[in-house]
């Protein structure tokens, strides 16, 4: 059932607020105390997305991403009409959470700014090829019998920890515009921002066309 416009925004802003909060805050807490490691912050990313997807999924489709958004819109499985106030609950969101993050962290702090390590290029590559497989697998999970009970959630989550783990010294694996351009607002640090917002719209763009060839018909 479709709700009104109204509920999936405000479910799509409280989810990329919480995206934010647990995902680079945990990243802001790792970088003051060292507790979590690497590891650690990938983990939470992973699991803030699983608690997302099944607390909001039903409500919003959980997009919480411009990317998935905008990928989601290209399929024809999502209204054009809701994208640009999707995408603008997600800033808001994202912005929020970024806000209340800035609240532990020092002053200097990026905030889990995600910042490219061997230049923008590279970053570029790496981002489009990292959000090109998560939206695969979210369009090969979020149809036909996949859809519902713990499979999806799982499925999507895992793949969020997993790109974060590997690819997350290199880029930040942001794999989210609204990730990205929020904490580079709140620090300040606009290092190479593009990067975070070509490579996901680019890559999960290409996934869809991808899942196209993959479905028999």
């Amino acid at each position: 059932m479709l709700l009104p416009l109204r509920t999936c925004l405000l479910a799509e802003m409280l989810g990329t607020a919480i995206l934010l909060i647990f995902g680079t805050g945990a990243a802001v807490v790792d970088a003051q105390t060292h507790a979590l490691g690497h590891s650690g912050v990938a983990v939470a990313f992973g699991l803030v997305v699983f608690a997302i997807i099944q607390s909001l999924g039903e409500t919003s489709g959980a997009h919480v991403n411009p990317a998935v958004t905008v990928a989601f819109w290209a399929t024809g499985r999502f209204s054009g009409r809701r994208v640009l106030p999707y995408v603008l609950a997600q800033l808001a969101g994202a912005a929020l959470g970024s806000f209340l993050v800035k609240l532990i962290a020092g002053p200097a702090s990026t905030l889990g700014a995600t910042l490219p390590a061997h230049g923008a290029w590279q970053a570029l590559g790496i981002e489009a090829f990292l959000t090109f497989w998560l939206m695969l697998v979210i369009l090969r999970v979020a149809s036909g019998p996949k859809e519902a009970g713990l499979l999806a959630g799982l499925a999507i989550s895992a793949t969020v920890a997993l790109e974060a783990l590997v690819a997350g010294p290199l880029t930040g694996a942001s794999m989210n515009p609204a990730r990205s351009l929020a904490p580079a607002l709140l620090s300040g640090n606009w290092t190479d921002w593009w990067v975070y917002v070509v490579g996901p719209i680019g890559g999960a763009l290409l996934a869809v066309a991808v899942d196209k060839g993959l479905q028999n018909k």
